[in-house]
């Protein structure tokens, strides 16, 4: 019965931290993740809106660095909902089908 009561708590305290983790008294006000991109098992892509700035930062164990300051921020698109087909920036060598869209023409859907 103790176990229970022990394993009841750690569930519920762990459910509150993660409700209380945005109320952290409004540092984030001015920052967003706009969308991020896995480039390795433990590195990502990740770009970020501060202010009226975009940045590219490459994130990995213990390091974040900055890849590149976005000039033109109204030209980048709005954060994907979740299951949404990413797809790269119009232009250049990036573009290009996504994953999805090529395994749905495979598929023939």
């Amino acid at each position: 019965m103790a176990l229970l009561v022990v394993i009841g708590a750690v569930i519920v305290a762990g459910r509150m931290a993660r409700r209380m983790r945005g109320f952290g008294g409004g540092t984030t006000g001015g920052l967003a993740v706009l969308g991020q991109l896995p480039v390795g098992p433990r590195e990502r892509a990740v770009l970020i809106r501060v202010g009226q700035q975009q940045l590219l930062l490459g994130v990995a164990p213990g390091q974040v660095r900055t890849l590149h300051v976005f000039d033109d921020p109204a030209s980048a698109t709005p954060a994907p909902t979740a299951g949404a087909d990413v797809q790269p920036p119009a232009g250049g060598a990036l573009d290009r089908p996504t994953f999805r869209s090529i395994l749905m023409k495979s598929l023939g859907k």
